[in-house]
């Protein structure tokens, strides 16, 4: 079975049937966090942002909306219709990772394997945070850069198939510069990220990291 074709599927019954109940995720208030303005986004230790997501595969492709909170302890990725039901959401910690979709959980140590064993792709959970903010890990490779020293083309080396990263288009969310379109591509896999919204977010306890941050009204 393929199984984009299966989630595809899903994604098809979502928008036909009675939405999908996902129980036992977390959300934003749950980890207490607030909204900030930073300078730069690396100034920004938890943000959380939404967009769309668009995966195309030799066999299969599919869109679909994404919501990502993102924290120094957790990621939590959820994948929507268009009317706001969810169909997966994807959650790792320093425990592991949980993946629910199709009414079922399913869990793994390892966040991206679980994703592709499930539904026959994969995102790169572990580089993806610093892309979708416009950042590069020492490890990667920056293969050409903008007039403003932005990056436009990347290579990850941590994997034995790299991902070839694409910068399209930028723009000023929560006081910072970051990506507006970016595309991931490895063998026969395409993503393509749209970020609408992007949010810096601090602990709602004041710490001497956040001393300098500006907070919303």
């Amino acid at each position: 079975m393929n199984n984009l074709n299966y989630f595809t599927k899903i994604l098809i019954s979502a928008l036909l049937l009675t939405p999908l109940l996902l129980g036992g995720c977390a959300s934003r208030s749950d980890i207490d966090l607030q909204d900030i303005n930073v300078s730069h986004v690396e100034q920004a230790k938890a943000w959380e942002m939404q967009g769309k997501l668009a995966v195309k595969t030799r066999d299969d492709k599919f869109s679909t909306n994404l919501y990502w909170l993102h924290t120094p302890n957790r990621d939590q990725l959820r994948l929507t219709t268009m009317l706001g039901t969810t169909v997966m959401l994807l959650e790792r910690d320093e425990d592991g990772a949980q993946l629910m979709i199709d009414g079922n959980t399913y869990q793994h140590h390892d966040a991206e394997q679980l994703l592709k064993r499930l539904t026959g792709w994969s995102i790169p959970i572990e580089h993806l945070p610093l892309w979708i903010t416009g950042q590069v890990a020492s490890s990667d490779l920056v293969i050409r850069y903008d007039n403003n020293h932005r990056p436009i083309q990347v290579q990850s080396t941590m994997t034995q198939t790299p991902w070839q990263v694409e910068f399209k288009s930028w723009q000023h969310q929560s006081g910072a510069q970051l990506p507006r379109l970016l595309e991931l591509t490895r063998e026969n896999i395409r993503l393509k990220m749209q970020i609408n919204q992007w949010q810096a977010l601090t602990n709602s306890t004041p710490s001497s990291d956040n001393a300098g941050l500006s907070h919303d009204e």
